[in-house]
């Protein structure tokens, strides 16, 4: 069985939901020694997430961000974590709903997503820096 581990400095977004699948491949030669295995993404940030779900059409996207900013408001009275601005509070709690980490099959070199879904860079702040994330990889 072979492990390898890369951490992978993603580019500075928006605040929204951004497709990163095929920006992982790309940075990831080392899928095309594996056929069968697991690839598991960590984003090291509290306050940004990843999830996978519809990669064909931005709206879907723009959906995500319309009914995650509904369910969870900024500038509540009951926050008391706001000195980084009225968007961090909601960030965090975002990421603790979506979560840190997906995991994928990889198989022949190449992650086994469903026809429709890509992994997404959940951005929950108005002006974050850049995300890193830890891939780690493992297969024969």
């Amino acid at each position: 069985m072979k492990w390898y581990q890369k951490e992978i400095r993603l580019p500075a977004v928006k605040r929204g939901f951004h497709l990163i699948t095929d920006l992982l491949e790309a940075q990831l030669p080392e899928l095309e020694d594996i056929e069968v295995g697991l690839a598991h993404v960590f984003i090291k940030h509290t306050s940004a997430s990843l999830t996978i779900n519809e990669d064909a059409d931005p709206t879907v996207r723009q959906d995500f961000e319309s009914h995650f900013n509904h369910m969870v408001p900024e500038n509540q009275s009951y926050y008391r974590h706001t000195l980084e601005g009225s968007d961090d509070m909601p960030a965090h709690l975002k990421a603790a709903i979506l979560g840190n980490s997906v995991t994928m099959p990889i198989t022949n070199g190449r992650f086994n997503l469903g026809t429709w879904q890509g992994v997404y860079l959940c951005e929950h702040r108005d002006y974050a820096s850049k995300r890193t994330v830890v891939v780690t990889l493992q297969g024969q």
